[in-house]
């Protein structure tokens, strides 16, 4: 009986491991499937912490900030893309443009969203979203009298060329030395693409390399300059991103992209970013002469009485308004602002315009909020200063304008002279000196021409209304009787002078 007990009790003991064994296979077998089953996917995490995180730069094409809100064509894609999931923005802003590649690497951005082009090296490590535009890289050049631009390749070689470090323009560039080992280049860390620009244009180095969206946006604040060869074909742009298994933000990324109404806000952002002109390159004195006969006349008693209210001179007025509209009551840009003054919804609230196509609603507000701008101007800067500081206000901000004069002051210059601080406006869009500064960067290029240009349509104006009132004061004279005497001889009478 002892026996038997003990091999019944071995016989248990097996069995019992056995099935312990069992057991433990299933467990390892099933325990995958229910981590797998109550895992969440990419999406699903992005959607429960509230955030999409991207990371770009802080340039005129990707991020910044205009008049104190976000702008730029990757933030408000991007942007859209985000209300599209159900989740707000948060925005990185890398510090060069080649963190923008570890920070994806890393983790640390659900997306990177900088003009990025796909190309193969950076497919090795990293995913990409559908293409929303395609661009070609080409060689820009200063347009020197007596020397023929580059046409072929090896027209640069034993030239100075630079362009930014990590840009995909290096591999293209690594691609044309298997051809032409003489070429040679340099690479930047700290230039962008629009500091090359002008750097061609100052004559600082003979080329550089951009890509085509970029100079299109940028070339007419930069005369003189031009694209020559194209080094590639079209290549697309994308958002970049690190794989994951799941695909789940892949497949949002593709049916956004997918949609109609993502493709209009495509275009429409293209208009808004990348097809900005100055537009004093496009209207002469003989356009303008014929505005002044057709338009200005219906538009004048609304800049008189606007003058009446805010003691603005009405002439002033009316050149802000052509630089805004061409005194085109039915003006729309593609940022969205309209009519003659060009008002945002939001400047429309503030002064009182409920229709911004009306031009004597459109005139007294923008009349109104100019004297507003003018105002925080400090009291001890008087003169034309104070009307020149108030439009770069009007245009760029009133927080970009001080940020200009902080580093006018830091150059040596006089922060109150508006000479010196449009020489210092420029440097807004170069990191070096945006980063120093509490608003970051801004198109400082804009306000200076646009302080230019009111200027030369204010003296223009100052003109013609001369003219005019002389032409009306002969008329008059002509309507009048002519006096009955006769002229000593060798004397005019006053209707010949």
């Amino acid at each position: 009986m002892g026996y038997q007990k003990s091999t019944l009790m071995l016989f248990d003991l097996s069995r019992k491991k056995d099935i312990a064994h069992a057991v433990g296979i299933l467990l390892l077998f099933c325990i995958p499937a229910f981590l797998s089953y109550n895992s969440k996917t990419e999406l699903q995490a992005i959607r429960e912490a509230g955030t999409l995180k991207m990371v770009t730069r802080n340039t005129p094409s990707t991020y910044f900030l205009e008049k104190g809100q976000p702008a730029g064509f990757e933030y408000e894609l991007a942007k859209a893309f985000a209300e599209h999931i159900g989740v707000e923005l948060d925005v990185t802003l890398a510090p060069s443009f080649g963190d923008i590649f570890k920070i994806i690497k890393d983790r640390d951005a659900h997306i990177a969203g900088a003009n990025l082009t796909i190309t193969p090296k950076r497919e090795e490590q990293f995913a990409f979203s559908t293409p929303y535009l395609y661009t070609k890289s080409a060689l820009i050049y200063r347009i020197k009298q007596g020397r023929l631009p580059p046409k072929q390749i090896t027209d640069i070689i034993g030239r100075t060329l630079v362009v930014p470090e990590n840009s995909s323009h290096v591999e293209a560039l690594q691609s044309l030395q298997e051809t032409f080992p003489e070429i040679r280049w340099q690479e930047s860390r700290t230039d962008s693409a629009v500091d090359l620009l002008e750097k061609v244009h100052m004559r600082e180095i003979d080329f550089t390399i951009m890509d085509t969206v970029t100079y299109e946006s940028h070339r007419s604040y930069f005369p003189g300059v031009n694209k020559s060869l194209s080094l590639t074909e079209a290549q697309p742009l994308a958002w970049m991103y690190a794989p994951h298994p799941d695909r789940s933000l892949k497949l949002a990324m593709e049916r956004f992209f997918a949609r109609e109404e993502t493709k209009q806000l495509i275009e429409s952002l293209k208009d808004k970013y990348f097809n900005r002109q100055n537009r004093l390159s496009f209207f002469d004195t003989v356009t303008f002469r014929n505005h002044m006969r057709k338009r200005l006349p219906a538009l004048k008693p609304y800049f008189l009485e606007a003058e009446k209210n805010t003691g603005i001179d009405w002439q002033m007025l009316a050149a802000i308004a052509y630089q805004e509209s061409h005194w085109n009551r039915k003006a729309v840009s593609p940022t969205g602002v309209r009519g003659i003054m060009m008002l945002t919804q939001a400047t429309a609230k503030e002064v009182g315009v409920s229709d911004r196509t009306n031009a004597e609603q459109s005139i007294r507000g923008g009349a109104k909020y100019f004297k507003k701008v003018i105002g925080k101007i400090p009291e001890r800067i008087q003169g034309e200063d104070r009307v020149w500081f108030g439009l770069a206000s009007y245009n760029i901000g009133y927080g970009h304008l001080e940020d200009a004069r902080i580093l006018t002051q830091r150059g040596g210059k006089n922060p109150d002279s508006w000479e010196d601080v449009r020489k210092f406006l420029p440097l807004l869009t170069k990191p070096q000196y945006y980063k120093t500064l509490k608003r970051g960067y801004a198109r400082g290029y804009e306000p200076v021409v646009y302080v230019k240009n009111i200027r030369r349509y204010l003296e223009l104006i100052r003109w013609e209304t001369q003219l005019s009132e002389i032409r009306e004061t002969n008329r008059q004279q002509d309507a009048e009787p002519i006096p009955e005497r006769a002229a000593a001889p060798g004397q005019k009478t006053p209707l010949s002078l």
